[in-house]
């Protein structure tokens, strides 16, 4: 096989995952990314940033985390071991080359880049579900006299000494950033527009989310039940604070909407503290504030938008509207789409984790390929 019969899109986890397992099948591969340097994503986050999941739960195939490292490493030491696994597993990412469009042209692909056109038979895509920033249309926003910044270029509290800070989102970025300011001193405020589970990330000395792989072969149902009895005890009441308890279960909120819970790192003990002030929805920016749902009013000066990502597919994949989900997702994952020859791998973060999602999934996508090479099919029957 012609290296150029497959293609991977992106050199963060998944795609060094898959290329990995590529590699033990031994199957020629073209890896593709647009960026200097593999994991490039881990590489531009906030300074303060840990794995949320137990190192583990998070290791890519073929390359445990090292028993030195601790068990949440720093995003310095995820850049670390993303940088040695692609040296030892040989890799040689085509760096700098962004992939355009990707169209299926018969029995093979069009890949556009901006080096030239590929034509693969296979092209699997790992980009990731952050490549694009969500920006919320707030309304008055661009009247704001103050600093608005996306979650996706926050680095460090320094900037925002002396600022009250308003944090919109309270999602895993969205509470780490609040933490990390309340943590240097800055007035901060996060958004908490509806009801939210609270998740701490260890429960008596054990990672939820190995409590979340244990549970994962449970009905969705039973899971839910067992997850909100322990949460009760663990977490309790916070709607004294403004978060509520949502009557939906946990893992049904992930599966249908995408919603996913405060993970508690110390951001709950400042809430309790005053440190952390939480507010409804925005209703308005305005020149030197904000209104809220409910008609209050608090002065800010500094606007940080936690407010996600987007993957961005219907971008580049030519017909990506036909095989996605609500909420912009492949419709598969780690397996073939609905477009023959193509795969989507690390675009689902479920409550066991997303690095071990990608691992399980390269293994799966990569076994896939080999069994279509030795057959000789191109597409699927």
């Amino acid at each position: 096989m012609n290296d150029s019969d497959i293609v991977v899109v992106g050199a963060g986890p998944a795609g060094l995952a898959v290329s990995a397992c590529l590699r033990e099948q031994g199957l020629g591969h073209v890896l593709l990314e647009r960026e200097a340097d593999v994991g490039s994503a881990w590489r531009r986050h906030y300074e303060r940033l840990h794995l949320h999941t137990a190192k583990g739960s998070s290791g890519l195939p073929f390359a445990p985390w090292p028993a030195e490292a601790p068990r949440y490493p720093s995003r310095a030491q995820v850049v670390a071991y993303l940088e040695r696994y692609a040296v030892n597993h040989a890799m040689a990412p085509r760096f700098g080359v962004e992939v355009r469009r990707i169209a299926r042209q018969g029995e093979r692909f069009r890949v556009e880049t901006s080096a030239g056109a590929l034509s693969p038979r296979f092209v699997v895509v790992a980009t990731g579900s952050n490549a694009c920033a969500n920006r919320p249309a707030l309304r008055g926003l661009e009247g704001f006299g103050g600093r608005v910044m996306h979650a996706s270029a926050y680095v460090n509290p320094a900037s925002f000494a002396g600022r009250r800070t308003l944090v919109v989102g309270c999602g895993n970025s969205g509470a780490e950033i609040a933490l990390d300011l309340a943590e240097q001193g800055v007035d901060v405020a996060m958004v908490v527009r509806g009801p939210a589970h609270v998740v701490p990330r260890d429960l008596l000395g054990v990672s939820t989310q190995q409590i979340g792989v244990l549970l994962s072969v449970l009905p969705l149902g039973l899971r839910d039940a067992i997850v909100a009895a322990v949460m009760r005890v663990a977490v309790g009441d916070l709607s004294r604070w403004g978060i509520v308890r949502p009557h939906v279960g946990l893992n049904r909120m992930i599966e249908e909407s995408g919603r996913v819970p405060i993970l508690d790192i110390g951001t709950i003990a400042m809430i309790k503290a005053g440190r952390i002030r939480v507010l409804p929805a925005v209703d308005q920016v305005l020149g030197d504030g904000v209104r809220f749902a409910g008609g209050a009013v608090h002065p800010f000066e500094a606007i940080v938008l936690a407010t996600g990502y987007a993957p961005g597919l219907e971008r580049v994949v030519e017909g990506f509207d036909a095989i996605a989900d609500a909420r912009g997702r492949p419709d598969r994952f780690g397996a073939e789409s609905g477009i023959p020859g193509l795969f989507f791998v690390g675009f689902r973060n479920p409550p066991t984790g997303a690095l071990r999602e990608i691992a399980i999934e390269a293994r799966r996508v990569a076994a896939v390929l080999a069994a279509r090479v030795i057959s000789g099919q191109s597409v699927k029957s």
